[in-house]
């Protein structure tokens, strides 16, 4: 007589390493270098640029005793090669919503600067 004898038989297998084809490295790589430029492209959209269109640049210059707008605008004019003091005058006193041409020492006037 004949005895059977059934066991069990465990195989513990090593995990086997996830190795890549020459395509499948190339989806690897493009896939980064894709992930790259749409992180480049999304922190871009944040930023802002200084200078907007149209908008003038500005100082502040604080009226001298004895200085007149006359005064203020013609140092502007020698800034900005302009050469038209009454035209800077304008300028000057639309800026600074000003009804005629008097101002007071200390007062503070935004003159343009290009």
């Amino acid at each position: 007589m004949s005895t059977l004898t059934l066991a069990p038989h465990v195989s513990y297998s090593r995990p086997t390493s996830v190795r890549l084809t020459r395509r499948g490295r190339l989806v690897v790589f493009g896939f980064g270098v894709l992930l790259a430029f749409a992180l480049g492209v999304w922190f871009a959209a944040g930023s802002v640029a200084t200078q907007e269109a149209g908008v003038e640049q500005v100082q502040v210059v604080t009226v001298a005793p004895g200085e007149t707008l006359w005064d203020i605008a013609s140092d502007a004019v020698d800034v900005t090669g302009d050469g038209d003091v009454a035209g800077m005058v304008a300028r000057i006193k639309d800026m600074n919503s000003l009804d005629s041409s008097v101002v007071y020492a200390g007062q503070d006037l935004r003159v343009p600067t290009e």
